[in-house]
């Protein structure tokens, strides 16, 4: 079986429009929630979520382009490109064998709530002939394809907020099979909207806190639930012996993946934490473990209980009395939910805690809440030597999620 590392990294954040901007700004605690700006919530208890801002869309894609893309596929875009030009691997890998594996959570969410209230108010005529190809959830993996000659395996994957870890996981396994040399992979999501704002608030999940710094709490007995947000994160992986021999720049080796469901509920994961800890346990089975203090984990940890409860339950069940050696902590406490996008910016983040060796902090971690007693960085970044950087995530509908990266080694 090949070896499978990643060689190019891009993102769009709320708290950077680049990966390296992004990266410095969760080292220094950099809070990118706010109130809402696309629409009003003066009269909403939701008022909060962790928007992109300032992104220049344009300099990327033309603007014709532009005007055939939902936003959540001009998210997908922009950070693609970014990582294939960080990757240089552009025309230097047969096409047949350079795949897509990008997926989504909600989609083409303004595209259809837009061409609905054309058809409701002006009829079918003005429906937009670009609706379909707009709005359905494959169409940021196509467009990838397209632009980057990209005419390997390509799949669309959606496993609501795992989704960006599963098709990090699942090009992984692509080329770790012999399916593929690369694989453009990871998660977009543009869907902070009325609509999406007042479902999730009816399921009970979001956040009613009032203030930037009281909004996303994970692990803090004061939270209210989870935050909306938007963005996009991609990264190139590789086999290993085709970046070796391109001379690639090499930022880290892909060791492992796990990919389990609770078949529990719809939305709530099972307290339990077996499903979840077998999805570690698969994703570092074959892996020499360093010790507990050498691993760093970048946890789902949305700040709903239920979801903090699970995971402090999860590090347990797998690491048992090691888990209180672990450093751990949520970046969704500086960015919000990135929903489908959310497993991508987090491997990411991982990686980069791996080869910088600075944990980045929970921040507004106060008050600790005691069901949730490991060591989740609060407040403040860690220097300290990390050997196995682990990413998790889990979604509605029970789905789970694990990678896991070591540094290269020859």
């Amino acid at each position: 079986m090949n070896r499978v590392v990643v060689t190019g990294i891009g993102a769009l954040t709320p708290v950077g429009n680049s990966a390296p901007e992004y990266l410095a700004n969760i080292k220094k605690g950099v809070n990118g929630i706010d109130v809402i700006t696309k629409f009003d919530v003066s009269e909403s208890k939701y008022k909060f979520a962790g928007e992109v801002k300032n992104a220049d869309l344009a300099a990327v894609i033309d603007k014709a382009s532009l005007r055939k893309m939902d936003l959540y596929t001009q998210y997908a875009m922009y950070a693609a490109h970014e990582a294939m030009n960080d990757s240089g691997i552009s025309g230097k890998v047969d096409p047949y064998r350079f795949g897509v594996y990008f997926g989504t959570g909600i989609g083409g969410f303004d595209t259809l709530l837009t061409e609905h209230i054309a058809l409701l108010e002006k009829g079918a005529r003005r429906v937009s002939p670009l609706f379909i190809p707009k709005m359905i959830y494959n169409i940021a993996a196509g467009n990838i394809a397209i632009t980057f000659d990209a005419k390997g395996t390509n799949m669309a994957l959606s496993t609501a907020c795992a989704t960006g870890a599963t098709a990090v996981g699942e090009a992984y396994r692509a080329i770790k099979f012999g399916l593929a040399d690369a694989m453009i992979c990871g998660g977009s999501e543009a869907a902070i909207h009325p609509l999406t704002v007042a479902g999730f608030g009816q399921c009970k999940a979001l956040s009613t806190a009032e203030t930037k710094d009281t909004v996303s709490l994970p692990f803090d007995k004061r939270r209210k639930g989870f935050v909306m947000a938007e963005g996009a994160a991609v990264l190139i992986l590789e086999e290993y012996e085709h970046a070796v021999n391109r001379g690639a720049k090499i930022y880290a080796e892909i060791v492992g993946y796990g990919s389990t469901n609770d078949a529990y509920h719809i939305t709530s994961p099972d307290p339990a934490a077996e499903a979840t800890a077998r999805a570690v346990e698969e994703a570092i089975k074959d892996i020499e473990l360093p010790d507990a203090d050498k691993i760093y984990i970048n946890a789902h940890g949305t700040g709903t209980h239920l979801n903090d409860v699970t995971e402090t339950n999860t590090f347990k069940n797998v690491f048992k009395d090691d888990a209180y050696k672990l450093h751990i902590s949520s970046t969704k406490s500086m960015t919000g939910h990135m929903l489908g996008a959310a497993g991508a910016i987090e491997a990411i983040t991982a990686i980069d805690t791996l080869t910088s060796g600075i944990v980045p902090p929970t921040i507004n971690l106060l008050e600790k809440d005691e069901e949730c007693d490991l060591n989740y960085t609060p407040n403040t970044a860690l220097e300290t030597p990390i050997e196995l950087a682990l990413s998790t995530n889990l979604g509605f509908g029970g789905h789970n999620a694990c990678l896991a990266f070591k540094k290269i080694s020859n």
